[in-house]
């Protein structure tokens, strides 16, 4: 007879939480762990290899935490803890980080989102450098939303280099926004997912929310902000000194790019590789590396930046 454990489901009023629509997630369990998965009452049975049921069991329970508090499971979420168990270690499942305005949680999907969100939440200041497609500058404005609702911070400030510009965009017609709309494109995809329209025109005329390329950060103090250099592979090293002095009390700072795609003109240097050295050995500075393993855009897409690696 195959070994057999069950799983208490008595805090769990919905099971579809955990189950997914038509049972998606225990079959997803299944099929990955060899084991045999039916719910019984108020109890989830577990059957077939001792080792096999015995990891099954660990999968349930890292999820089965997320959904009494009211996540929904989804297949990365799956994925996410069955990478944990396999590899002995890793915390429980995240907690829903955030629920945008369509009502979608959002969470970490992979381990390597999981260690910098945990970073964003213990460092004053975190380095995120990974290839395009790991979630970098989502989860960045992920917390930083986040941090504003829970009134943490009283104003985000999102910055970008504008390299296509050279950083002087007096020429172009426009008020600001409009002269860097172009430039800042990404981190507006990022706040329109979170927020509706509304809130994005709110924050911004009562300078709660400021989206502003890197150069005009001089000469400022950033304080009581969450603030997010996004693309930051194309900041030199006397840029990157000049943005991360800018922090000032009561501030959050996190800092994102791709050193594999650097737009910098001809014989101009990144300085992300050589911040991030410098600054790794300071305790209240986290540096999280990424890589094609936490891409979460389409499977092709993770081949296509492995391919390139």
């Amino acid at each position: 007879m195959s070994p057999q454990r069950a799983v208490d489901l008595r805090e769990l009023p919905d099971r579809v939480r955990l189950f997914g629509e038509y049972d998606r997630n225990l079959s997803v369990i299944e099929s990955s762990l060899g084991v045999s998965v039916h719910a019984d009452g108020d109890r989830l049975l577990l059957a077939g290899d001792d080792g096999a049921v015995e990891r099954a069991e660990e999968v349930v329970q890292r999820v089965l935490d997320a959904a009494v508090q009211g996540a929904h499971i989804t297949p990365e979420d799956l994925a996410l803890a069955l990478a944990q168990v396999r590899s002995d270690g890793g915390a429980a499942l995240p907690n829903t980080l955030i629920r945008t305005h369509r009502g979608r949680e959002v969470r970490p999907r992979t381990r390597g989102q999981h260690r910098f969100v945990r970073s964003i939440e213990e460092h004053t200041l975190t380095f995120g450098i990974g290839p395009a497609g790991t979630g970098k500058t989502y989860l960045a404005v992920v917390m930083a939303v986040r941090a504003l609702r829970k009134r943490e911070v009283a104003r985000l400030i999102l910055s970008r280099p504008a390299v296509e510009a050279g950083e002087r965009l007096g020429f172009l017609p426009g008020d600001l926004r409009e002269k860097v709309d172009p430039y800042m494109r990404p981190l507006y995809d990022a706040l329109d997912e979170l927020l509706d329209d509304a809130q994005v025109t709110k924050y911004m005329e009562r300078g709660i929310l400021e989206v502003a390329p890197l150069a005009y950060m001089r000469g400022r103090t950033l304080a009581d902000a969450f603030v997010i250099l996004d693309e930051a592979q194309n900041a030199t090293g006397d840029q990157l000194k000049m943005f991360l002095t800018r922090l000032g009390s009561g501030s959050k700072m996190v800092v994102t790019g791709d050193v594999t795609q650097i737009d910098l003109p001809s014989g101009e240097r990144s300085g992300l590789r050589d911040a991030a050295t410098r600054l790794a050995a300071i305790d209240e500075i986290g540096v999280v590396e990424l890589d094609d393993s936490d891409v979460v855009r389409p499977a092709l897409v993770a081949k296509i930046v492995r391919a390139y690696s």
